[in-house]
């Protein structure tokens, strides 16, 4: 499948604190890196939006546990393990989405409390393909705003890794993205 004129590239959450070694990695989440370098070398070549999204936490942020969360302190602004993973080779003017900024509010999704509907639209952008970490959080909850946003999604099944808190959560996340009318493309790892 060929990106083309109306595409973008949606790599969700490829952060340093995601991978192994990181404070909450996903198992084999540094699979999906050089398959999305693949992937943001076709969309920069055809000239075709390149989006990062990151969680970019307040170290108090209230989804960790010290402040009674479920998860360990990741993906805090400024630190290395909120850097995206050094091997994630992405274009210069790639459009980087920082979400969950404020102590108070969580984002599962790269719209959520972003501006990157209104981004995209500017761009005239109406199919996304869509990566990243955790299949069963970030990566469903922006396929399921993407959807409600009018977007089409390719879930680039090679790219996407899940956290699977309770066993199976990965494969309900991507049943689920089906169900909402996303196509799973599987074989995305030779790139576009």
């Amino acid at each position: 499948m060929t990106p083309q004129p109306g595409d973008a590239l949606v790599i969700v959450d490829a952060q340093n604190d995601f991978l192994t070694g990181g404070a909450l990695a996903v198992l084999h989440g540094d699979e999906v890196i050089p398959v999305f370098s693949r992937w943001a070398l076709q969309f920069a070549e055809r000239g075709l939006p390149v989006v990062a999204t990151r969680d970019w936490h307040p170290a108090t942020h209230y989804s960790f546990r010290a402040q009674g969360g479920p998860w360990p302190p990741h993906c805090v602004a400024d630190t290395s393990g909120a850097r995206f993973a050094p091997a994630l080779a992405l274009p210069d003017d790639a459009i980087l989405i920082s979400k969950a900024i404020t102590e108070a509010t969580d984002a599962y999704s790269g719209f959520a409390g972003t501006n990157l509907d209104a981004r995209l639209k500017a761009l005239g952008v109406r199919r996304l393909f869509v990566g990243g970490l955790a299949t069963d959080y970030c990566v469903l909850n922006t396929v399921k705003d993407a959807r409600a946003l009018g977007y089409e999604v390719i879930v680039l099944r090679d790219a996407i890794r899940a956290v699977n808190v309770k066993p199976g959560d990965g494969a309900r996340a991507e049943a689920e993205m089906e169900t909402l009318g996303a196509m799973l493309l599987t074989g995305a790892g030779r790139g576009a």
